[in-house]
């Protein structure tokens, strides 16, 4: 293990509510407004709301049907465009490149950079801020206005941690030996690793802040989570975190996984709980921007003994509903009748394009629409003119508007022949609405069009670079 750095020279950078970020960049008419990007299929997940929606209890990996409950009318509910969020990515990412040769990108919107890896430069805590101040203001520029937040300090997990003390735009500087005080106060969940059922545990021994965790010897977290656990929990409480920035290697797989206090053999229990997992999993799928074709559930049963199923699709797909079908027939090929400790989901043979995604159902990104001609709501998202609505009813849904291979849904970049590039706010009944506007425009008007209108086609993600 490489010996604890001296200074600091970690920084982690994480772009605020990158995705509806990006969308309020490309669409003025949302800007100030409450924006939450993902799936709203019956299994569909948050992937990142504005801050204008989190006011009101919308975040990421809920339930988009929770989501919809708590946003009010007006809220837009948007599918991805993974091209543009890559566009800005890129652009962001080359700046990190700027300030050091070992880059580790976590995500399309989250970096490790090792700053005493780069050309000698001044690490003392004004040199620090006057950096990251710096790289700020330079990504909010050449990315037309998306903001970062910026945590620097001596380790991977202090500097993660310092990114999100001042959100949005704000810049954390953890000094050496500083990192018991900072963390002290902060609740067990802080810790990387320190999921719910671990924080569970923890809170029935009495354990609920890091401060309390670190006053608990090694023996006993062994004798209790087993020795790699037990002592990761040690090193992590007392700010122990050699990690080396690495230049990032291609991911192979995602996974999740969950061990239970108590062995399950409920297969209902464990229908359930292998749906929270893939609600999680598919929620990192969408922040990464990545699909996969392979399926593998893990179960390790009462004697520990560990059993693997897999399955391929011969498509790449992000789905939760797709990935929860997989999984649950993958599940019900194990025997569970003796009670299982702990279970895993995960995806693999990932890619960064999903194919066949018509075929697909309802999606992470996909859009299911039901329209409603009794409620006139003229400035909503999905609102058509003549007082029809798109809503999402409980009984009743329906796929987006299909014509020509081409699928419409809410918040896709088109273009049209007479009118220019625009993005399709709502579909429904062989019709399609646009909002003609951009990133560099003000917002503009909202047409309605046939959805085989010969005129209408999909379109790329604007530049705002252009004009």
């Amino acid at each position: 293990m490489p010996p604890a750095r001296r200074e600091s020279s970690v920084l982690h950078l994480d772009l605020d509510a990158f995705f509806a970020a990006v969308e309020q960049r490309d669409k003025p008419s949302l800007r100030g407004r409450p924006v939450v990007v993902g799936g709203v299929g019956p299994r569909g997940v948050v992937s990142t709301a504005s801050y204008e929606a989190r006011k009101f209890g919308a975040r990421s990996a809920m339930p988009t049907s929770e989501a919809r409950r708590r946003c009010p009318a007006g809220t837009a509910f948007l599918g991805g465009r993974f091209d543009a969020y890559r566009m800005s990515s890129q652009v962001v990412m080359e700046l990190l490149r700027d300030l050091s040769p070992v880059v580790e990108q976590v995500s399309v919107d989250e970096a490790y950079v090792d700053l005493a890896a780069g050309p000698p430069r001044d690490l003392t805590p004004a040199g620090l801020a006057a950096l990251a101040e710096d790289l700020m203001e330079r990504i909010q520029v050449a990315t037309g206005g998306l903001t970062a937040s910026v945590g620097i300090a001596t380790s991977k997990m202090m500097a993660k941690i310092g990114s999100e003390l001042n959100k949005p735009a704000g810049m954390t500087l953890i000094e050496p030996g500083t990192e018991q005080e900072v963390l002290g106060p902060m609740s067990v969940r802080a810790i990387a690793g320190v999921g719910p059922a671990t924080a569970a545990r923890l809170h029935a021994f009495g354990v609920e802040t890091v401060a309390d965790l670190a006053r608990v010897s090694e023996g006993d977290l062994v004798a209790i989570f087993g020795l790699a656990q037990g002592a990761s929990l040690t090193r992590l409480a007392r700010a122990e975190d050699n990690r080396q920035v690495e230049s990032q290697r291609e991911a192979k797989s995602l996974s999740v996984e969950e061990t239970f206090d108590v062995d399950i053999a409920d297969p209902g229990a464990l229908e359930r709980e292998l749906d929270l997992l893939v609600a999680r999993l598919a929620s990192r799928l969408g922040r990464a921007a990545l699909f996969g074709r392979t399926t593998t559930v893990k179960v390790r049963q009462h004697d520990f003994s560990q059993v693997t199923r897999s399955g391929t699709l011969p498509w790449a797909t992000g789905d939760p509903a797709v990935i929860g079908r997989q999984a649950r027939r993958l599940l019900g090929a194990i025997d569970v009748s003796a009670g299982i400790r702990l279970l895993g989901v995960g995806v693999s043979g990932l890619t960064t394009h999903a194919q066949e995604e018509l075929e697909l159902g309802e999606g992470l990104f996909a859009v299911d629409l039901a329209i409603s001609t009794e409620v006139e709501v003229p400035d909503s998202i999905g609102a058509l003119p003549g007082g029809a609505r798109v809503v999402e009813p409980p009984e009743r849904r329906h796929t987006p508007e299909v014509a020509d291979g081409v699928e419409w849904r809410p918040g896709a970049d088109v273009h049209h022949e007479e009118y220019g590039a625009g993005w399709v706010w709502g579909s429904g009944l062989g019709r399609v609405t646009v909002r003609f506007e951009g990133p560099r425009t003000a917002p503009g008007p909202v047409r309605t069009f046939a959805s085989d209108d010969p005129a209408l086609a999909a379109g790329d993600p604007p530049d705002w670079r252009d004009g």
